[in-house]
């Protein structure tokens, strides 16, 4: 679903956006689509780099199986660095391994039965693309997060919506419910998203793929927060 011309948001509405309320923005790391047998040192060392709030394990096409092989070092270290450890998609997974939390899209299950499932303490965050309705749906089905995107082009995830600045401004202003900035973030291009009113940057390809490593990555969000 994409906002309609008529209902868009003024693009000067981040400048509105009163920068007092605000809590420091905060980096939510993903990790890439498949992963290789070193994986748990390059996580190591992107905690090594910085504060992080939340790592999400997400692997596509693999089985939960295999995603539970995967899920037990890299919770251990999450829990050791307290971080959040979300799992993507599947509230059984979520359950069966006792993450954190749990990330869903628009088709992968509705915020109140991952309520039921994994219990008041866990972090439920919702995929909302570029779409008001949908954040105010994931905000009363008892949403901890909803997720805005894509802010840019990514290689990581194909990019079918498209989010304007004043969306997250607007959200932050009318809700209090934290909001996290994804699709194709650097430290690079962050700093008007963060400006804006995200609560997160969600980020992937720029901290696998930076040319220093994860940890220079990680140290480079930081410094814009």
């Amino acid at each position: 679903m994409t906002e309609t011309d008529e209902n868009a948001l003024d693009p000067r509405f981040p400048e509105r956006f009163d920068q007092r309320q605000r809590l420091p923005t905060q980096l939510y790391i993903i990790s890439p689509p498949a992963l290789e047998a070193d994986f748990p040192d390059r996580l190591a060392r992107a905690f090594d780099g910085g504060p992080v709030a939340a790592f999400q394990l997400r692997i596509k096409g693999g089985d939960d199986h295999a995603i539970a092989k995967w899920a037990e070092p890299l919770q251990k270290l999450c829990s050791e660095r307290e971080v959040a450890f979300i799992i993507n998609d599947s509230i059984a997974l979520a359950k069966r391994i006792g993450a954190d939390g749990v990330h869903l899209g628009q088709g992968d299950g509705d915020p109140r039965e991952a309520r039921d499932v994994l219990g008041k303490d866990a972090q439920i965050g919702v995929t909302c693309h570029d779409s008001r309705h949908f954040a105010m749906e994931a905000g009363e089905a008892g949403a901890d997060y909803v997720a805005f995107g894509a802010f840019h082009s990514s290689g990581t995830k194909p990019t079918k919506q498209s989010a304007d600045l004043a969306l997250l401004g607007w959200w932050s202003t009318i809700c209090g419910i934290p909001s996290v900035a994804i699709g194709g973030i650097t430290p690079e291009n962050a700093a008007p998203i963060i400006a804006a009113g995200a609560d997160f940057i969600a980020a992937s390809g720029s901290i696998w793929q930076h040319p220093g490593g994860e940890d220079v990555a990680v140290r480079a969000f930081n410094s814009l927060f």
